[in-house]
């Protein structure tokens, strides 16, 4: 521990991604990352804005790409604020409308970051459990909460919070801001975002990286009410009043305009996971059923750390969340057809290998 590390630093907990080994090729089925390339206009739109005019500072506002939210979303501009990846608005909020009294609330199995934003910026928070199922149960959210906030789908998991379940969850808390984070949504789900208009305590968030196959570029916002948008706008101000560089806001405009590449990319994913779920189930893997580009899964006879090691030996990376709760399940990525082919045929190696 270094001695020049402040308080607040010696006492935090990172995030920690998923690995990225550079040992060899490997098929990467860890992160949740999209397989299948960008929009070819929003590469063409990057590679059209690489010049001279580099040198100038972009839009602070970045009007350009909001303008381009509002139109696919038919919503108020107002309403939009766009950031560097959905954990950075993400963050922002946590500060922006978490930093009160009384505790925040999320799952106890849920996006490991939020945690992390809590200790840094001092906010109390504690955990409602999920259901036998792994199900997200809105009655077991405690009352008098300082905010509350989860993924839909969820992550880990990957399951989903119908519409109704989360209207009842802003009439039941009128006085605190509802976080939806939706990073998954595109894959199944169907987004909050028609709740914005009627419930001036929600914000949805979502990103570029997942369903835009645009991580590299990171590009995240959130839609809500004026009110909340003007929040999260003084804060991202006392950081860095120039978050999105030119070529993000290019490559992410273009890819919201390229919509049928959008669908057709995100159906088709939900084709290969589909697959994916039958053929694990037939090797008596439990599947939850996802709505989000992974599954999270766990074998009825095989311990899911020595599975992730095989599969690591194999050339496949996959997460297993060493958690209380989780820790005899895996996630998978879904990756290209062909790399889920390879996939499922290793890990049938393996239960059978150690089924002799």
């Amino acid at each position: 521990m270094n001695k020049f590390w402040s308080d607040v630093t010696k006492n935090l907990s990172p995030y920690v991604p998923g690995e990225q080994p550079q040992d060899q090729t490997y098929i990467k089925l860890n992160t949740n990352e999209n397989p299948f390339p960008p929009s070819e206009m929003a590469v063409k739109a990057i590679n059209n804005n690489v010049s001279d005019s580099l040198r100038l500072y972009p839009d602070p506002e970045a009007k350009k790409l909001i303008t381009a939210i509002a139109e696919y979303y038919n919503i108020d501009k107002n309403k939009i604020f766009v950031s560097n990846g959905s954990d950075e608005v993400l963050a922002f909020s946590f500060l922006a409308f978490f930093k009160n009294n009384n505790a925040i609330t999320f799952p106890n199995i849920t996006y490991s970051f939020y945690p992390v934003y809590c200790n840094l910026y001092n906010i109390e928070f504690n955990n409602f459990p999920l259901n036998e199922n792994f199900e997200i149960d809105i009655s077991e959210i405690p009352e008098n909460s300082g905010g509350i906030i989860f993924p839909n789908p969820n992550a880990p998991t990957g399951l989903y919070l119908g519409i109704e379940a989360i209207e009842e969850v802003l009439i039941k808390n009128p006085n605190v801001v509802v976080i939806i984070d939706e990073a998954y949504i595109d894959f199944g789900g169907i987004s909050a975002i028609q709740l914005s208009d009627k419930y001036p305590n929600l914000l949805i968030i979502q990103t570029f990286s997942k369903s835009r196959s645009l991580a590299g570029l990171r590009v995240g916002f959130a839609i809500g009410h004026q009110g909340l948008i003007e929040g999260l706008n003084r804060v991202k101000n006392s950081f860095n009043s120039y978050p999105l560089d030119t070529l993000a806001i290019e490559g992410s405009v273009a890819a919201i305009q390229d919509d049928k590449y959008f669908k057709d990319g995100c159906e088709k994913i939900i084709k290969i996971r589909n697959w994916v779920e039958k053929e694990l189930k037939s090797i008596s893997f439990y599947v939850l059923p996802s709505k989000a580009n992974f599954l999270f899964v766990k074998h009825a006879e095989y311990d899911a750390e020595i599975l992730y090691r095989e599969l690591k030996n194999k050339g496949i990376l996959v997460r297993h969340f060493n958690a209380p709760k989780i820790s005899d399940f895996l996630r998978i990525s879904i990756g290209t057809e062909d790399e889920m082919r390879i996939f499922i045929k290793e890990l049938q190696s393996i239960v059978v290998q150690n089924s002799i």
